[in-house]
């Protein structure tokens, strides 16, 4: 089978002028090699495809695959993760991950919010701020919490995002409407426990991987998972398991938000408790990073137990159920027999 892999690797957009915050979410190319591996593992032939305007050319020479492993971020635009989603489905070509809505929908984290917040799961009250006039409206008590967007990797998150007084809230989204040019998202702020949970499968068949807690160190920024302290998690950030009543909350509303989202395969979602102790959602991201060593859904897999290619191999069983594709043994099947 063969098997295309699209990607937005980092190194080519620094060697084009982009900056380190502006392609903090891109790949490594450690990353498609660790992934590129485990496919070969399971017998599948991968192809690297790379980026969008990669893939368009490529399409437009007339060449196909059979499934594509998408793992591209996409450069511009809140529907930037969606776009090579909607290329492959216009050409009929399977995928892994998230359909283009759902990944245009969670990138949009205060439309990810109404949707989990009509569907019953606890999210922290919020407003979306489109420019400084929205700020009349906000009736929100403080301590606040503000962040682009529309952002992954903690860009725009600093100790300055928590905010205590509306002096603070105006400095803050004019800054934040400035650099990154979209909306503000401004939530109730959670003073609890942080947890990133792992999830894998599509629908009924989702199930939690792992749930792993964030806890800031003393050298890191203090009170919030900022851009700072993701990009120098080694020596900022301490990462463990947990599983006390807590933490079980946590898997729960997080499966359930995945599930109101409609995310598929793999992914992760971020939950933080609030002053009582209750987790509440966050954000979701269905295109979770994948280095074996650096990025949070191979860690907590790692940490639960489960290999880089067996967490691989589950994405691939769910997303060749999903698409009703074989290999005549499923990557599920070759998994367990390991």
């Amino acid at each position: 089978m063969r098997v295309g892999l699209t990607y937005d690797l980092r190194q080519d957009y620094l060697a084009a002028g982009h900056g380190l915050e502006e392609t903090a979410e891109f790949d490594s190319i450690e990353t498609i090699e660790a992934i590129e591996g485990a496919l070969r593992r399971y017998g599948l032939a991968p192809d690297r495809i790379g980026n969008l305007r990669q893939l368009v050319a490529r399409l437009a020479a007339g060449e196909r695959w059979d499934f594509v492993f998408n793992i591209a971020e996409g450069m511009r635009g809140i529907g930037r993760e969606a776009q090579v989603p909607a290329l492959l489905d216009a050409y009929g070509i399977p995928y892994s991950f998230s359909d283009p809505l759902v990944m245009a929908l969670t990138l949009h984290k205060g439309m990810a919010k109404h949707v989990v917040r009509d569907r019953g799961v606890p999210t922290a009250p919020f407003a979306v701020v489109e420019d400084m006039a929205d700020l009349a409206a906000v009736d929100l008590p403080f301590p606040l919490f503000a962040k682009p967007v529309a952002e992954g990797t903690g860009k725009g998150v600093t100790p300055a995002s928590r905010i205590a007084s509306p002096a603070a809230l105006r400095r803050v989204c004019r800054r934040l409407l400035s650099r990154y040019r979209q909306p503000v998202l401004i939530e109730t702020f959670l003073p609890g426990r942080e947890f990133t949970v792992g999830v894998i499968g599509t629908g009924v068949a989702a199930t939690p991987v792992a749930v792993m807690e964030v806890v800031l160190t003393e050298r890191a920024e203090a009170g919030v998972y900022s851009y700072v302290n993701k990009e120098e998690c080694d020596a900022r950030v301490r990462y463990h398991l947990a599983d006390d009543a807590e933490a079980r909350e946590a898997a729960r509303v997080a499966l359930a938000a995945w599930r109101a989202l409609g995310c598929r395969d793999g992914g992760r979602v971020d939950v933080r408790s609030d002053a009582s102790g209750r987790p509440q959602f966050l954000e979701v991201n269905p295109l979770a990073g994948l280095h074996p060593e650096h990025s949070d859904l191979p860690i907590l897999s790692r940490l639960a137990g489960l290999s880089y290619d067996e967490l691989i191999g589950r994405i691939l069983d769910s997303a060749f159920r999903r698409c009703g594709l074989s290999l005549g043994a499923s990557p599920g099947a070759l998994v367990a027999a390991e």
